[in-house]
């Protein structure tokens, strides 16, 4: 892992294929790491790839009070400057989602594309925000190790990944390896994300869309709506796959971002 620091705390990222032109910034959901994306290293071999660990997660600074959407775009945003990168292909997933489109709005000349996967970019509704705030309290009191043992299941399909294999063994690692102080910061900063779903109308960067037919977290429905407010948006479904099609489904996962950036190419 390669280190920098950015605004006065560390930030932990990978740097694959450094020589490529092309791009591609990976951002991780909650409560994970880089590390997830590893099942699309080889798919994506023809592209540079960074992969931050968020502030609050992996090997990047965690002590904080609270962790704002808006300030994760901004350290992505940081990062590159530092990296000597103006623009960027952009893959995020759930919570990681919420901040590409964040980037997207903050700095839209920055953006070539984006990919969007078991997310939307709406606000807490009054019901969402007191439960987010009471999961980073259960958090604090339970630690993420039985948080982990607990809620897991609802971060992946345990119908297709079973619990001796090495996709749930990952996911496993990941969460528990998340500190409860950063976990809780991340909790506390995304209840007070703004509504970014009216802004979606204004992306006229190429767009795809991934939903997991069998998400917990995000239905199909909720997703497919983000895809029509985006003009010219692909959306596509993952059957099977739960909160995180890249790991559950890899082979069709990544059969899609080939797909779309072959398009790309073309276009160019």
């Amino acid at each position: 892992m390669n280190t920098l620091k950015i605004r006065g705390h560390k930030i932990a990222f990978k740097d694959l294929n450094s020589q490529k032109e092309e791009v591609i910034l990976l951002v991780h959901g909650h409560p994970f790491d880089h590390s997830m994306w590893e099942y699309q290293y080889e798919a994506l071999k023809n592209y540079r790839l960074l992969l931050p660990d968020l502030k609050g997660y992996g090997q990047s600074a965690t002590n904080f009070e609270q962790i704002f959407i808006e300030n994760q775009a901004l350290d992505l945003a940081l990062l590159l400057d530092e990296l000597g990168i103006e623009k960027v292909h952009l893959i995020g997933l759930s919570m990681g989602g919420q901040i590409i489109v964040e980037f997207q709005r903050l700095f839209p000349s920055r953006v070539k594309s984006l990919i969007i996967a078991a997310s939307t970019p709406t606000a807490e509704t009054e019901e969402s925000y007191a439960n987010r705030l009471a999961l980073a309290a259960t958090i604090q009191e339970i630690g993420m190790l039985r948080y982990t043992q607990k809620d897991i299941h609802k971060y992946i399909n345990l119908e297709v990944i079973r619990g001796d294999s090495e996709v749930y063994q990952h996911l496993f690692k990941m969460m528990t390896k998340t500190t409860v102080a950063g976990a809780i910061a991340a909790h506390k900063g995304r209840a007070e994300r703004r509504n970014n779903f009216d802004y979606l109308k204004n992306i006229k960067v190429p767009t795809l869309v991934i939903a997991g037919e069998k998400d917990y977290f995000f239905s199909v429905e909720v997703v497919e709506k983000v895809a029509n407010e985006i003009s010219h948006a692909q959306f596509e479904v993952i059957r099977g796959s739960g909160h995180l099609p890249n790991m559950e489904k890899p082979k069709e996962f990544n059969e899609l971002l080939r797909e779309f950036y072959q398009k790309l190419e073309g276009i160019s």
